[in-house]
């Protein structure tokens, strides 16, 4: 180990979640690139440190820190370098110098203890020698809170945004109820405010830790796609997390009742328990879907006249429950058009759009992702948005928060008469809630999608909820048309969703199943097909072949395919970068998948030379993308999604991606793909089901291929268990609509 010592002359790069460091020490006249983490460190301090010399391939000789120490400025010249850095806006080279020239090796006192002083010197007025203290006072306060904090385990951007948050008074927070970490500052849940307080010497049956643990049991439903909990079952499973005895928690849901954190609603004999923001939020979303409901008094023989000529325009043949969806969306105020695939979905929206358009009316497009909108936009030739999109997203939303996060809302309504959202199925609760709210009543809400799909991934099941409620027109298309009945891909999935047996002859032009029963020999399979079988029969790259697994874990689960077709779809090369983080490797030229809702994010679409002709906000769970530059000297990857979106991240947001050569078919739901290939063993029963069958299948427009066990084939479509999502939403309904 070496030691170096000097002053940091400026800061090249740093990573403010994880602390990582770019910067140059000038220490007797030389310039040394330090790389290393640092809890805080700021251009001007006086740095010893202790390390190695290491040559970067790219960026040549560097000096990696092992270990640091600040050290306050002791002589006049090291004030005044500290004070001339840029560190203290408002003071440069010339200034810091005429302080130091008055004030000599008192310097650092007068600021900190009698900075009125400061006024003496010319160019200081008495507002700034305040501002210039408060700034030392605050550089200093930093690092003391980065340090304290560092003893609990916490990372460097958690500790910034804490000490941003309570100042001086964090230390009494940390002491007294660190459980406020949670609630008080994004980032940070249970299980990091839990371990803060343990190391703080908290109580385990502390009445904090017992009112977050509950909050934290309910986040968790949630993210399970729960609205609430039955009481019996969120106490048990806080019982399970805290170690608190069961009889012991229900004076503490009481509490968190009267203080409005929770609302316990009696439903027949059971209490269900919801956040008070799921509660408030599916109360609000069921009483603006009655509002919206309202129909209007149209004669059905002058509706069916137009249709007639909007057939004899275009050329297509609605069959008679797609002529009902028609007259339904015209007279009413909220409809829902399901169908399953083939069945003319499109087709009725085309009219639609095509009725609407004749009338004058302004209509506008959605689907929840940005693949969905895509499609919907290539089968109408209408701009369809996705539903972030369209709301004008702005960056602040949180999941579970309300519609504040959006530019469109009650107060800034959409401006339409006509809105039909597509894949209606994957809206959870959250984005219903405010899409709802940007509607104004008068506006037409048509909401299309296949009721037999798997739920949303957010909690709540809107779709088939608001079928069930049965207070909102729905009108069902069964029929499957002619050309959809060439494709053994609609035929099948049909068959699945009757639970009827599917031929697996191999005699089918686009539906395929290998049987085979070893895992390995599945996957070698797969690997073949994916690269280059599929690609030559559909007309696509390897990149557009998705397999879809009903499974995260196990020998053909996610995590491990996605490791083996790496290898040989993406292989390592010496003119691919790669970086590892949280035990998954990244390499230029990966498919990656983003696995949750980042609503700050920024994204932009480059022009020819590299410029920005386009920003916005927003990547979401489900966008795939490709890894197009790893920077290993600024920490940051690359990725290009739909619709030429560049989004960079920094390594530590790195756990919002994961490699998606794989992904399970509950990610893969509102996408299309041109073919899809389904490796297929036994798996546990609640997964195994029918309607995820369907899913995948519904999924390919060009070819579906399974390989595996035709047993677990069969058995999947004799599954109809479903997991049960515990939402009121069509309970709801049904209540505001009878008052």
């Amino acid at each position: 180990m070496e030691k170096i010592e000097g002053y940091v002359d400026h800061i090249i790069y740093r990573n403010q979640e994880n602390g990582y460091t770019v910067m140059v020490l000038t220490s007797e006249d030389t310039e040394i690139t330090c790389v290393g983490t640092f809890s805080y460190i700021g251009e001007g301090e006086r740095l010893e440190a202790e390390g190695t010399y290491i040559a970067h391939p790219t960026y040549g000789e560097q000096f990696r820190v092992e270990t640091y120490a600040i050290r306050p400025p002791e002589d006049e010249e090291s004030v005044e370098r500290y004070l001339g850095s840029g560190a203290i806006k408002g003071v440069g080279t010339a200034l810091a110098a005429r302080i130091v020239r008055r004030f000599r090796a008192d310097t650092f006192r007068i600021i900190e203890e009698e900075p009125e002083r400061l006024a003496e010197i010319k160019g200081i007025s008495e507002r700034k020698a305040r501002e210039i203290a408060q700034q030392i006072y605050e550089k200093r306060d930093m690092r003391k809170a980065m340090l304290f904090l560092q003893q609990f385990g916490v990372s460097t951007a958690l500790a910034v945004k804490i000490f941003e948050k309570y100042g001086q008074r964090m230390y009494e927070v940390i002491e007294q109820n660190p459980y406020r970490l949670a609630d008080d500052i994004s980032g940070i849940g249970f299980r990091i405010a839990d371990e803060i307080a343990k190391r703080a010497g908290v109580s385990f049956d502390s009445e904090y830790r017992v009112k977050c643990g509950i909050s934290y049991v309910l986040q968790q439903a949630a993210s399970e796609g729960h609205v609430f909990l039955p009481k019996e079952l969120l106490l048990g499973r806080t019982t399970e997390l805290l170690g608190v005895p069961i009889d012991d928690l229900d004076p503490f849901l009481v509490d968190m009742a009267i203080q409005k954190k929770i609302v316990i609603r009696k439903d027949g004999d059971r209490d269900c328990v919801y956040s008070a923001s799921a509660y408030y939020m599916e109360m609000s979303t069921a009483r603006m879907l009655v509002d919206l409901n309202i129909t209007g008094e149209i004669d059905a023989a002058v509706i069916e006249k137009k249709i007639a000529s909007i057939e004899q325009e275009t050329g297509t043949v609605l069959d008679g429950m797609q002529k009902k969806a028609v007259i339904e969306a015209v007279r009413c105020g909220l409809l829902v058009i399901t169908g399953g695939p083939g069945t003319g979905k499109t087709t009725t929206i085309n009219t639609l759009i095509s009725y609407f358009e004749s009338e004058g009316l302004q209509i506008l497009l959605a689907a929840p992702t940005g693949r969905a909108a895509k499609r919907m936009t290539e089968a109408t030739g209408f701009e369809a948005k996705t539903v972030h999109r369209l709301l004008e997203i702005s960056g602040v939303q949180e999941d579970g928060g309300s519609a504040e996060g959006f530019g469109r809302n009650a107060q800034n309504p959409l401006d339409a008469d006509v809105i039909i959202i597509d894949e209606m199925s994957m809206v959870d609760i959250y984005l219903m809630h405010a899409l709802l709210d940007a509607v104004t009543i008068g506006t037409r809400l048509i909401m299309v999608g296949d009721m037999n799909q798997l739920p949303s991934v957010g909690p709540g099941s809107i779709l088939k909820d608001i079928i069930e409620s049965n207070e909102i027109p729905v009108v069902q298309l069964t029929r499957i048309f002619r050309q959809a009945k060439e494709s053994d891909i609609v035929v099948n999935a049909h068959k699945i969703n009757r639970g009827e047996p599917v031929t697996l002859d191999n005699k089918s032009r686009d539906f395929f199943f290998l049987k085979r029963q070893d895992a390995n020999v599945i996957i070698s399979i797969v690997i073949q097909l994916v690269r280059d079988k599929m690609p030559r029969y559909v007309q696509a790259s390897p990149y557009d072949i998705q397999v879809l697994t009903p499974m995260r874990k196990g020998l053909l689960g996610v995590e491990r395919l996605n490791k083996i077709l790496q290898e040989y779809l993406n292989p390592p090369d010496a003119g691919k970068k790669e970086h590892e983080q949280n035990g998954m490797l990244f390499r230029e030229g990966d498919k990656v998948m983003q696995i949750k809702n980042n609503y700050q994010i920024e994204w932009e679409v480059r022009g020819r030379y590299g410029i920005p002709v386009e920003k916005g906000l927003g990547i979401f769970n489900g966008d795939m993308g490709i890894v197009r530059e790893i920077n290993e000297q600024t920490e940051r990857v690359t990725v290009e999604f739909d619709e030429q979106r560049m989004v960079e991240y920094t390594y530590a947001a790195l756990e919002e991606l994961e490699l998606a050569y794989a992904v399970t078919i509950h990610k893969s739901q509102g996408s299309e793909y041109p073919a899809i290939v389904i490796p297929l063993l036994s798996g546990p029963r609640m997964l195994m089901t029918r309607n995820l069958l369907y899913t995948a299948v519904t999924r390919a427009r060009k070819c579906v291929t399974l390989v595996g066990d035709e047993r677990t084939f069969t058995q999947m479509i004799d599954n109809t268990m479903e997991q049960k999502r515990y939402t009121a939403l069509a309970a709801r309904i049904q209540e505001l609509s009878a008052m």
